[in-house]
């Protein structure tokens, strides 16, 4: 007879709005040799193709390997499902089941973009954007609420994913066009 593992508890919901945080780390060398094994279609099955040509553009602007910013967004994917799970919790008040199953998950419905000065946000799109909205109210699928972060260092590279429940704020002035 065996005693059941307690759960944690689950942080109070506050006016603050940070209602879950995910963080992964992905070691560039190891998803490099996964993108270049003969055959593979990880690549094309985890990034949409905006994905794999920013990544792209990246490296040659930089100088970098086109794995570095592809690991950066892998990181991103995983971190989102950790923030989701904690911010889904939070919401319930209690631990709750994960809202899709991993092999229900499809990568390249969340995906990395970026606004035009190169600000990193997720897009929710498809099943894992019905789910979010279906567990975390309308509106929760929005980039708006998935600020995202990510650096490389070396051989790694990683991304921190915030659920923000808040409103987001506008700092559009009139006398701005």
């Amino acid at each position: 007879m065996g005693v059941e593992p307690r759960l944690p508890d689950v942080p109070e919901r506050q006016n603050g709005e940070i209602l879950g945080v995910g963080v992964d780390l992905v070691h560039i060398s190891g998803l490099a040799e996964q993108l270049h094994q003969p055959g593979t279609v990880f690549a094309e099955r985890a990034f949409t193709a905006r994905e794999r040509r920013d990544a792209a553009r990246r490296a040659d602007v930089t100088g970098s390997a086109q794995a570095e910013h592809l690991a950066g967004r892998w990181a991103a994917k995983e971190a989102f499902i950790k923030a989701w799970s904690q911010a889904v919790n939070a919401s319930a008040g209690r631990a709750v089941p994960p809202q899709l199953s991993p092999e229900a998950v499809y990568w390249r419905e969340i995906e990395l973009i970026t606004d035009r000065w190169g600000r990193p946000s997720l897009r929710l799109t498809g099943a894992v954007a019905v789910a979010v909205t279906d567990s975390l109210g309308d509106g929760a699928a929005g980039p708006q609420h998935w600020p995202v972060s990510l650096t490389h260092d070396g051989d790694w590279a990683a991304a921190v994913v915030l659920y923000s429940a808040s409103r987001s704020v506008s700092l559009d002035r009139p006398d701005r066009a």
